[in-house]
Protein backbone atom coordinates (compact mmCIF):
# COMPACT_ATOMS: atom_id res chain seq x y z
CA UNK A 1 0.00 0.00 0.00
CA UNK A 2 1.30 3.43 -0.53
CA UNK A 3 2.26 5.99 1.72
CA UNK A 4 0.78 8.56 1.12
CA UNK A 5 0.46 11.01 4.18
CA UNK A 6 -1.09 14.56 3.38
CA UNK A 7 -1.08 16.47 6.29
CA UNK A 8 -3.91 19.64 5.78
CA UNK A 9 -3.89 22.36 8.38
CA UNK A 10 -7.49 22.89 8.12
CA UNK A 11 -8.56 22.98 11.64
CA UNK A 12 -5.63 25.65 11.88
CA UNK A 13 -7.12 29.31 11.31
CA UNK A 14 -4.52 32.37 10.09
CA UNK A 15 -5.54 35.73 9.03
CA UNK A 16 -6.87 37.15 5.80
CA UNK A 17 -5.95 40.86 4.71
CA UNK A 18 -7.99 42.27 7.80
CA UNK A 19 -6.96 39.39 9.79
CA UNK A 20 -8.88 36.67 11.45
CA UNK A 21 -8.05 37.37 15.10
CA UNK A 22 -5.56 35.31 17.01
CA UNK A 23 -7.26 33.40 20.38
CA UNK A 24 -8.70 30.12 21.07
CA UNK A 25 -10.98 28.88 18.02
CA UNK A 26 -13.76 26.38 17.77
CA UNK A 27 -13.86 24.38 14.86
CA UNK A 28 -16.46 21.82 13.63
CA UNK A 29 -16.11 19.65 10.61
CA UNK A 30 -18.30 16.96 9.25
CA UNK A 31 -17.33 14.40 6.65
CA UNK A 32 -19.52 13.06 3.93
CA UNK A 33 -18.62 10.04 2.26
CA UNK A 34 -20.83 7.94 -0.39
CA UNK A 35 -23.81 9.91 0.64
CA UNK A 36 -23.61 9.42 4.31
CA UNK A 37 -23.18 12.24 6.64
CA UNK A 38 -21.12 11.56 9.55
CA UNK A 39 -21.11 13.03 12.88
CA UNK A 40 -19.89 16.41 14.05
CA UNK A 41 -16.26 16.37 15.03
CA UNK A 42 -15.30 19.45 17.55
CA UNK A 43 -11.76 20.94 18.52
CA UNK A 44 -10.22 24.11 19.54
CA UNK A 45 -7.37 25.69 19.00
CA UNK A 46 -4.90 28.35 20.23
CA UNK A 47 -4.02 31.05 17.41
CA UNK A 48 -1.00 33.36 18.20
CA UNK A 49 -0.56 36.19 16.10
CA UNK A 50 2.19 34.40 14.38
CA UNK A 51 0.07 31.70 13.70
CA UNK A 52 -2.76 34.34 12.19
CA UNK A 53 -0.28 35.52 9.91
CA UNK A 54 -0.51 33.67 6.30
CA UNK A 55 -3.86 32.44 5.45
CA UNK A 56 -2.63 30.85 2.70
CA UNK A 57 -0.28 28.63 3.88
CA UNK A 58 -2.00 27.82 6.97
CA UNK A 59 -5.14 26.31 5.24
CA UNK A 60 -3.57 24.73 2.21
CA UNK A 61 -2.38 21.15 2.86
CA UNK A 62 1.38 19.78 2.80
CA UNK A 63 2.35 16.91 1.38
CA UNK A 64 4.77 14.15 2.24
CA UNK A 65 4.91 11.25 0.04
CA UNK A 66 6.36 7.78 -0.51
CA UNK A 67 5.52 6.20 -4.14
CA UNK A 68 3.73 9.27 -5.67
CA UNK A 69 4.34 13.18 -7.11
CA UNK A 70 2.60 15.59 -6.05
CA UNK A 71 2.73 18.91 -8.61
CA UNK A 72 3.12 22.36 -7.34
CA UNK A 73 -0.01 23.47 -5.23
CA UNK A 74 -2.49 25.73 -6.55
CA UNK A 75 -3.42 28.79 -4.59
CA UNK A 76 -5.80 31.69 -5.30
CA UNK A 77 -6.22 34.15 -2.51
CA UNK A 78 -9.29 37.15 -3.40
CA UNK A 79 -10.24 39.43 -0.89
CA UNK A 80 -11.51 37.02 1.95
CA UNK A 81 -11.52 33.54 -0.03
CA UNK A 82 -9.22 30.81 -0.73
CA UNK A 83 -8.98 28.15 -3.41
CA UNK A 84 -6.58 25.61 -3.44
CA UNK A 85 -5.89 22.69 -5.61
CA UNK A 86 -3.26 19.31 -5.04
CA UNK A 87 -2.83 16.55 -7.55
CA UNK A 88 -0.82 13.51 -6.70
CA UNK A 89 0.38 10.78 -9.03
CA UNK A 90 1.93 7.42 -8.22
CA UNK A 91 0.50 3.96 -5.96
CA UNK A 92 -2.29 6.16 -5.42
CA UNK A 93 -3.74 9.17 -6.87
CA UNK A 94 -5.23 11.68 -4.92
CA UNK A 95 -7.44 15.41 -5.59
CA UNK A 96 -7.58 17.51 -2.43
CA UNK A 97 -9.71 20.96 -3.53
CA UNK A 98 -10.41 23.32 -0.87
CA UNK A 99 -12.56 26.22 -0.62
CA UNK A 100 -12.58 28.88 2.30
CA UNK A 101 -14.41 32.08 3.04
CA UNK A 102 -13.41 34.06 5.58
CA UNK A 103 -16.73 36.18 6.46
CA UNK A 104 -15.62 38.06 9.21
CA UNK A 105 -12.64 38.53 11.76
CA UNK A 106 -13.95 35.81 13.86
CA UNK A 107 -15.44 33.01 11.78
CA UNK A 108 -14.54 31.51 8.44
CA UNK A 109 -16.00 28.56 6.23
CA UNK A 110 -14.79 25.82 4.10
CA UNK A 111 -15.07 23.08 2.06
CA UNK A 112 -12.07 20.89 1.29
CA UNK A 113 -13.15 17.95 -1.34
CA UNK A 114 -10.90 14.82 -1.42
CA UNK A 115 -10.87 11.55 -4.15
CA UNK A 116 -8.04 9.12 -4.34
CA UNK A 117 -7.63 6.01 -6.29
CA UNK A 118 -5.68 3.34 -6.15
CA UNK A 119 -4.70 1.01 -9.93
CA UNK A 120 -7.65 2.88 -11.33
CA UNK A 121 -10.16 1.97 -8.44
CA UNK A 122 -11.96 4.72 -6.79
CA UNK A 123 -10.86 4.13 -2.98
CA UNK A 124 -11.67 7.53 -1.48
CA UNK A 125 -14.53 10.35 -2.39
CA UNK A 126 -15.33 12.60 0.39
CA UNK A 127 -16.26 16.11 1.02
CA UNK A 128 -15.31 17.86 4.50
CA UNK A 129 -17.28 20.68 6.00
CA UNK A 130 -15.24 23.37 8.65
CA UNK A 131 -16.66 25.88 10.30
CA UNK A 132 -14.03 27.83 12.78
CA UNK A 133 -15.77 30.43 15.49
CA UNK A 134 -13.86 32.32 17.53
CA UNK A 135 -13.84 31.75 21.22
CA UNK A 136 -12.07 34.34 23.07
CA UNK A 137 -8.48 35.20 24.28
CA UNK A 138 -5.90 32.04 24.13
CA UNK A 139 -6.10 31.32 28.47
CA UNK A 140 -2.65 32.22 30.20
Amino acid sequence: MCGLVLAAGLSVSAAFADGIEPGLWQVISRTQTGGVIGPPHESSKCLTPQDTSDLAIAFSPQSRTVNSTCTPIERSLSGSQLNWRLTCKGQLDMELTGEFNFDSPRHYTGTVQTKAAMAGMAMIDSQQNIEGRWLSACPQ
